[in-house]
């Protein structure tokens, strides 16, 4: 199959703003509906130490209003137009996007060009939204079993801060943020030079550049650069072992990690699908051995944490009660000396290049699918046309590619193991590793998270004056767009999924 295996071209129109914004358009008339998604160059990777978790705070401000958009209206004009919507954090960049009828493209770019342009970076706003992200890691992290190991995970596989510390940030540092902070992030990393725009679906081109011009043409650029990141790494993991203490764990379980090379480098390829092969699926190696075979295990997961610098690769298992941990253990080891020592069969080889082909066309046929991966590769790599070509490099991968690969930085002795404890088990243990414990779990009466404030009735050009705490980021002339063009927001109550 992948030997006859061809993608249509993707449609493809690029331009850059005069203020940097860089834009690409992709028109699809299959459907009425258009998704777009803005890319901004920074995520936990950006903060500096003392002041992490910044980037991902930022994506839970950007909904709180702008000049003329009320907090969290963002949500409601969207669902209100049978729109969908969200946001992220990575290490690599923050993402914002949503997709539409496509005969509401001009209220996506009004949207997104107001925040852009005039986000309420206010201390009210802030407090709110530190409290939120707070709950959050209460909520998600520190009251979910296991969930906190893995955070551990990048500590004890990097030794670069820049890439050690995790998205959601140390709450120490959110608390000791102070509006000042806040105002220098988003004026340095929320500026149209350093964001990338990707439209996909049902548009005219040459209207979509006119709106674009429109509503994102005169906001103002940062004149100075966003500065350089340094992600080196040195080859070795940061602590190849430690034991984790977690309160909440039923049942005793691990992690195993390991540092590998960047994404959209060649061994990248061969370990990505040698992970695939490992343990993507309930046909893989060690899913048919540890679940299906021995049925020593209640769970046996994988992925591979894919960055523009070292990245990485993860195992955790979930033995059954009465199972021994280390036996577990040897056995993942021993398929990945299999691995490396034989490579994969000829069967997984086909196998794997008809996922990648069958994974291939059924993500291009969503819109958003290719809105992001277009706006990603033209981020990372200055290339949107990457979204074509990027699954040939996968397809030209060997079964020698990844036997050598899997050799090299699996098969070593350069990884980390974390051996997660449930905390009563470990009562007689007279010293814990106080980086490796999870904050304790919230009050039995901690209420839960807020409900979002959204206005009933948006107005169909909504004025909010601009707050006396806005960072002055808005251009003298000429002024922001109000309301689209051609497009009355709908005033009755859509759903609403934060």
């Amino acid at each position: 199959m992948a030997d006859t295996f061809h993608l249509p071209p993707t449609p493809i129109e690029q331009f850059t703003l005069a203020n940097g914004l860089r834009v690409v358009l992709s028109p699809d008339r299959a459907i009425p509906v258009v998704s777009i998604a803005v890319y901004y160059d920074v995520g936990s990777r950006n903060e500096r130490e003392g002041r992490t978790g910044f980037a991902h705070l930022f994506e839970h401000m950007m909904f709180q209003g702008s000049e003329n958009v009320p907090k969290a209206a963002h949500f409601q004009y969207i669902f209100n137009a049978g729109g969908t919507m969200n946001g992220t954090t990575s290490t690599e960049r923050t993402n914002y996007f949503e997709t539409l009828p496509s005969n509401y493209l001009p209220l996506a770019f009004w949207l997104e060009s107001d925040r852009m342009r005039s986000l309420k970076v206010t201390q009210e706003n802030l407090d709110n939204q530190r409290h939120a992200v707070q709950e959050e890691k209460r909520l998600r992290y520190d009251n979910q079993p296991y969930v906190n190991a893995f955070l551990r995970m990048n500590e004890l596989i990097f030794t670069n801060p820049a890439n050690a510390h995790s998205t959601i940030g140390s709450m120490e540092d959110l608390d000791a943020a102070t509006i000042e902070d806040v105002r220098e992030f988003f004026r340095i990393y929320y500026a149209p030079n350093n964001a990338v725009m990707s439209v996909v679906g049902d548009f005219d081109t040459a209207e979509a550049r006119n709106l674009v011009d429109k509503y994102f043409g005169n906001i103002p650029s940062q004149p100075v650069a966003p500065p350089p990141v340094d992600v080196s790494e040195p080859a070795a993991v940061a602590v190849p072992q430690e034991a984790f203490y977690d309160p909440l764990a039923p049942a005793p379980a691990f992690v195993l990690g390991w540092k590998i090379p960047a994404r959209r480098t060649p061994d990248f390829y061969a370990l990505s699908l040698a992970g695939t092969l490992l343990f993507e699926g309930d046909s893989s190696r060690l899913y048919q051995k540890l679940v299906k075979g021995d049925e020593s295990v209640v769970s046996i997961e994988g992925g591979v944490d894919e960055r523009r610098g070292p990245s990485a690769l993860y195992i955790f298992a979930l033995p059954k009660p009465g199972e021994e941990v280390t036996t577990i253990r040897e056995q993942i080891f021993d398929e990945i000396r299999r691995i490396a020592a034989e490579g994969p069969t000829e069967a997984e080889m086909e196998k794997l290049r008809n996922s990648l082909c069958n994974d291939a066309v059924r993500g291009r046929q969503s819109t958003m699918y290719r809105a992001q991966r277009i706006a990603e590769f033209a981020l990372y790599d200055s290339d949107p046309r990457l979204v074509d070509s990027e699954l040939d490099h996968f397809l030209a991968v060997t079964a020698a590619d990844i036997q050598q690969t899997t050799a090299q930085y699996l098969n070593v002795n350069n990884h980390v193991v974390l051996d997660i404890i449930p905390a009563p088990a470990a009562a007689d243990v007279e010293e814990a590793t106080v980086a490796a414990s999870p904050q304790p779990p919230g009050e039995p009466h901690q209420p839960g998270s807020p409900t979002p404030q959204i206005p009933e009735h948006p107005p169909a050009e909504p004025h909010a004056p601009v707050h006396a705490e806005v960072p002055q980021i808005k251009p003298v002339s000429p002024e922001q767009p109000k309301d689209p063009a051609d497009v009355t927001p709908q005033t009755e109550s859509g759903p609403l999924h934060v």
